[in-house]
């Protein structure tokens, strides 16, 4: 997949404001690694990849830190783990990155998934790096990592149902409001990708971006047919 990350930005600033250069600049980044990640080829696991974020970074679109770092979470209490050469580390495993990754098991696993020897586990704040966030979120959005669910569960062939989507990070926390987010944001990558249907052709959406008298919106018009025979879609 390849975007225009200016079209892709200016569309998304005339629909939710203007962003300031560290808003934008995180945001073509993530555009980036989209592009370069060849695990991802469904504008759909994007789109929904890009709202999640925008959900879990509280619009600032950069890897964060979880607010509060864990206090009052078991979570959140110091941690000392012994790694392979045999140094021992004092950490706190609280949320960081694109998709908040938490507890010293996480944190261990996802190093090594990552082929990141004990890196994540002897320096935890590495989760914060934009390239190693997105690889977190990538693989574990991908495989199941975070909840035992994935993409592939909710985003696949004619299927596309964003709100069970948000089980793959968080429950049902906020699902309707980020199902929003990507049905929105997926108008727009296929706006600024120039295209208008799903990568095989066969999606149940199509997707426009209307100049109306309240502004740029982002429509989606959706096939009656496929309403009828896929009850998985009907979920607004």
């Amino acid at each position: 997949m390849k975007f225009d990350h200016g079209k892709f930005i200016s569309l998304y600033q005339l629909l939710y404001g203007a962003l300031d250069s560290s808003q934008a600049w995180g945001l073509s980044g993530l555009l980036s690694f989209l592009e370069k990640d060849n695990h991802i080829n469904d504008v759909r696991w994007a789109a929904y990849m890009l709202a999640t974020v925008k959900h879990e970074c509280t619009n600032r679109w950069q890897p964060s830190e979880e607010s509060g770092k864990g206090q009052g979470m078991v979570y959140g209490n110091p941690v000392t783990v012994t790694v392979s050469e045999g140094k021992t580390y004092a950490n706190t495993y609280y949320g960081r990155g694109y998709v908040q990754l938490k507890w010293v098991g996480n944190y261990r696993e996802m190093s090594y998934n990552l082929n990141l020897g004990d890196d994540l586990l002897t320096h935890p704040q590495r989760a914060l790096e934009p390239s190693i966030a997105y690889r977190i979120m990538s693989f574990g959005m991908r495989n199941g990592s975070f909840t035992g669910l994935c993409l592939k569960d909710y985003i696949s062939g004619s299927k596309c149902v964003y709100y069970d989507a948000r089980q793959i990070v968080n429950g049902f926390d906020q699902a309707a409001l980020i199902q929003g987010y990507a049905d929105t944001l997926e108008a727009l990558l296929r706006e600024s990708a120039n295209e208008k249907r799903d990568s095989k052709g066969t999606g149940t959406y199509l997707y426009r971006i209307d100049h109306t008298a309240e502004g740029l919106q982002a429509r989606k018009a959706r096939r009656h047919t496929d309403r009828t025979n896929n009850p998985e879609q009907q979920r607004d």
